[in-house]
C-alpha cells in the first residue's frame, strides 16, 4: 500500500492577519534570509500572486521565480510585495 503525502502549506494554518504577521516575524528572525522570502511567498500565493503582481507592478512570472528560490530578489521586489500585501516592517529594540 502506498501512502500519498501532500505538500505542507503553512497558509492552510494561518487565518488571521496577526497569525500571518507572526509567521513572517518568525521567518525574518532566521539567520537564512531565504526563509523570509519563502514565507513571504507563502503569504503571496495564499492571497493570489496575480493580484500581488498587479498591485505591486511586478511581473507575475518573476514573482514565481523569486518565491520558488530560482531567483534572488532585490529589495525593491520584497518591498513591492510587502506593500501590495499591506505588510509593514518596523524596527524595535
Amino acid at each position: 500500500m502506498t501512502t500519498k503525502v501532500s505538500e505542507f502549506n503553512p497558509m492552510d494554518y494561518l487565518e488571521t492577519d496577526e497569525e500571518i504577521a507572526q509567521y513572517l516575524n518568525d521567518a525574518y528572525q532566521d539567520d537564512n534570509p531565504e526563509v523570509f522570502v519563502i514565507a513571504l511567498g507563502h503569504v503571496a500565493k495564499a492571497r493570489g500572486v496575480a493580484d500581488i503582481a498587479k498591485k505591486s507592478g511586478l511581473n507575475r512570472e518573476s514573482l514565481y521565480k523569486v518565491f520558488s528560490g530560482k531567483a534572488k530578489p532585490q529589495w525593491a521586489t520584497i518591498q513591492g510585495v510587502m506593500k501590495a500585501l499591506n505588510i509593514n516592517i518596523r524596527a524595535v529594540s
